[in-house]
């Protein structure tokens, strides 16, 4: 795993347009997340929020060859909850798994309960076979608990070795480490059947000034054997978030490597102050990137590309 990596960023693919949207997606187009439709045309769902912040998710379907939008969907493909709910205050996107012979597509719900501090927990929600949201069966599927005492976010999925399934997710542990940032980090679930899951705790390290604030981790197989995982972070510092990479052997003990990421803002335009919510798949023999930048996805979504050097 010591090649160099090196993100060869393509273009913007897509952001919301300013007037002419639904209300639903009135803006930002966060944690883009591909679903094969046909040969090179994915479609992306994102999270895009309403005037009161509360985010919904949408879709574009994208030609990710050509980098050409085939079609932009106006309305949206799950709404976020009623008040009182897990997902009152929003959904962001995580990945997709299958359980039981039902697809289903990872987010995590926001609450924003009065006099409190906004918090989250993990959803999900069937994915049926034309590539829509089954809106009446969102179910939650973590909550909190004594691993999780505060507040879960952006889960990913994928088959363990040796048979079920493995989770990688953010926990918080305190909203404020000592530096006015807060400490959210990866924990680690795995599961038999995809429903019921067994917690087992922080599995990717933290660096308290340096990466304190994770999210949206997206995991990879290395085509050298073991795992690789992109994921957003803060360092506590003030800088906006960054993407950073890690790497493991097993899944279970990680190593940061954020000097090995391959990928930065750009001197100038939609990403040049903040890069976030990666989200890496293969397609034809090429590892893509899809990741958001300047002000959480409120410049849309753009495609890079993996060199290995």
């Amino acid at each position: 795993m010591n090649r160099t990596l090196r993100w060869e960023k393509q273009r913007l693919i897509f952001c919301p347009p300013e007037t002419g949207g639904h209300p639903k997606l009135r803006s930002h187009a966060a944690n883009p997340l591909p679903l094969q439709l046909d040969g090179d045309v994915y479609r992306i769902f994102y999270s895009g929020r309403d005037e009161q912040n509360r985010s919904s998710v949408g879709a574009v379907d994208v030609d990710i060859v050509r980098r050409e939008i085939v079609a932009t969907h106006r309305e949206p493909f799950l709404i976020h909850g009623p008040a009182g709910s897990f997902y009152a205050a929003g959904v962001s996107i995580g990945n997709c798994y299958v359980a039981n012979g039902i697809r289903y597509m990872l987010f995590m719900g926001w609450q924003n309960p009065e006099g409190g501090h906004w918090r989250g927990d993990i959803g999900r929600v069937p994915v049926t076979d034309d590539l829509m949201l089954d809106e009446s069966r969102v179910e939650m599927l973590m909550g909190s608990d004594a691993c999780d005492p505060v507040s879960l976010s952006y889960p990913w999925v994928m088959d363990a070795e040796g048979g079920g399934l493995q989770m990688w997710y953010g926990s918080t542990v305190t909203w404020n480490a000592g530096n006015g940032e807060m400490l959210h980090v990866f924990n680690y679930a795995t599961s038999d059947d995809g429903d019921q899951w067994v917690r087992h705790g922080q599995v990717v390290p933290h660096q308290l000034g340096a990466a304190q604030a994770f999210s949206r981790p997206t995991v990879c197989l290395h085509p050298q054997g073991g795992y690789e995982m992109w994921f957003s972070y803060r360092s506590g510092s003030g800088t906006p978030y960054r993407i950073g990479y890690a790497k493991s052997a097993d899944g279970k003990n990680w190593v940061l490597a954020l000097d090995e990421v391959g990928i930065e803002p750009s001197p100038q335009g939609w990403d040049a102050n903040m890069i976030e919510y990666p989200y890496v798949f293969d397609h034809k023999n090429e590892r893509y990137m899809l990741y958001n930048g300047d002000r959480f996805g409120a410049t849309g979504f753009g495609l890079a590309i993996l060199r290995r050097d």
